[in-house]
């Protein structure tokens, strides 16, 4: 490595800070170009832009890394990954720090993807995603399956080929990859969108498939967000990723779990023969019964027609029971018409009684009423000798106070009246 002699001397010649950072940027990039870098990513943040910033670190050390928006990368980054990284070292003069400039990437053992496996497991289950009780049931018989694979290789083929030989039915294809950075995207899109689809284009089963292969060929069946979409599927979904012993994180999320693709389009419908087999045997069941039930009912109504008297026996014991009701119906009545007269006479007779009893008392009463308003009125009073004065309005005139102040009074005597004028 080319040694740059950056002692300060007096004849030495005065850089910038931003020469300095370009002597520096030259050196460095100059001095490594491309490395090999192994460490733990931390601190991972995905910016708007595309671009990817985080740090790799070992037990004493820390860089920045950068993954420009447009690298393919065969797996995707996540804090706690132990991977190795191919890039070239780089500086950035505005904050004067060194960084790499990830061009691939690689895992550094099978041992920190299952340590990751792990922690994410347990993360959304804490959350509740795998839970019993939001597991939706398989329809029946679907009419529409949406199936996530990929559209080429043996995992659709499998799986249409399987579905038209048990129960033909509509199969809406979503592509997706399956592997790669783009894979985990892509299959969430995959899940929300037939969740977006009208209720009338929506299908009523989802599958999401693809063929056996490594722990980091199915990780994308691993992340957040593919899980956390198929958790959040109003549609039921059959997992169906890998072989029987390959076990993901989209396999706790899903309705169900399918051991293989084949597998999962068994689950999703019947074989049709069977049905129609099932159909027969419970349509040969059922004219067996009800063959067997109307047998029962005939034998049912011989015994109780035998039982029954004739209609014309029946009709003269009727009539003769109505003869004899008849009879004492009309004793009855005329009975209690009898009574109904004797009790009418008898009212009759108390009441004008009561008519002729009251009349007297109230005569009396009247008669002594009479006598004593008379003897309180008082043109009795003036037949002894009184009289009555009044004033022109007909007020009576009770004192000669009163009397002095009239121009004239009337003098009422029980055999007529006077005109009078006081003395002045």
């Amino acid at each position: 490595m080319e040694h740059i002699d950056l002692d300060i001397r007096v004849q030495s010649p005065i850089l910038t800070v931003t020469e300095l950072s370009v002597v520096l940027k030259k050196t460095i990039e100059g001095a490594f170009g491309s490395v090999r870098l192994r460490g733990e990513i931390s601190s991972f943040k995905s910016h708007s832009s595309g671009h990817s910033y985080f740090s790799l670190k070992d037990d004493t050390s820390v860089i920045d890394a950068i993954c420009w928006r447009g690298t393919n990368l065969s797996l995707t980054p996540a804090d706690g990954l132990e991977v190795i990284c191919h890039g070239r070292i780089t500086t950035y003069g505005a904050r004067s720090k060194y960084q790499i400039i990830i061009e691939s990437m690689e895992l550094a053992g099978v041992g920190s993807l299952l340590k990751l496996l792990q922690e994410r497991k347990e993360k959304l289950a804490k959350e509740g995603l795998f839970e019993a009780e939001h597991k939706k049931p398989i329809p029946f018989l679907p009419k529409k399956i949406g199936v996530i694979t990929s559209p080429t290789g043996a995992v659709i083929q499998d799986i249409l080929h399987r579905l038209k030989e048990r129960f033909p039915c509509h199969v809406i294809l979503w592509p997706v990859a399956v592997q790669g950075t783009t894979s985990a995207q892509e299959v969430t899109n995959a899940i929300l969108g037939f969740n977006a689809l009208p209720p009338d284009q929506r299908p009523d089963l989802l599958i999401v498939a693809r063929g056996g292969g490594s722990l980091e060929d199915l990780w994308s069946f691993n992340e957040e967000n593919v899980v956390r979409a198929a958790a959040g599927s109003q549609i039921p979904l059959i997992s169906a990723v890998g072989h029987e012993t390959d076990t993901t994180l989209i396999d706790f999320a899903s309705d169900r779990r399918a051991p293989t693709p084949t597998a999962a389009a068994e689950m999703a419908v019947p074989v049709r023969l069977d049905l129609l087999e099932n159909v027969q045997h419970i349509h040969h069941r059922l004219h067996t019964a009800m063959i067997t039930h109307m047998r029962h009912l005939y034998t049912s109504l011989q015994s109780l027609a035998r039982g029954l008297v004739s209609p014309k026996q029946s009709l003269q014991m009727k009539a003769q029971i109505l003869d004899e009701r008849q009879e004492r119906l009309s004793a009855a009545l005329e009975k209690k018409i009898h009574q109904s007269t004797q009790t009418l006479k008898f009212i009759s007779h108390r009441l004008h009684q009561v008519r002729q009893e009251a009349l007297v008392k109230n005569k009396s009463q009247y008669d002594r009423l009479a006598q004593l308003l008379e003897s309180y009125s008082y043109t009795k009073t003036l037949g002894r000798g009184f009289a009555l004065v009044k004033d022109t309005a007909g007020n009576l005139i009770t004192s000669a106070q009163h009397m002095k102040t009239q121009e004239r009074a009337d003098l009422q005597f029980a055999d007529g009246t006077v005109i009078v004028k006081p003395l002045s």
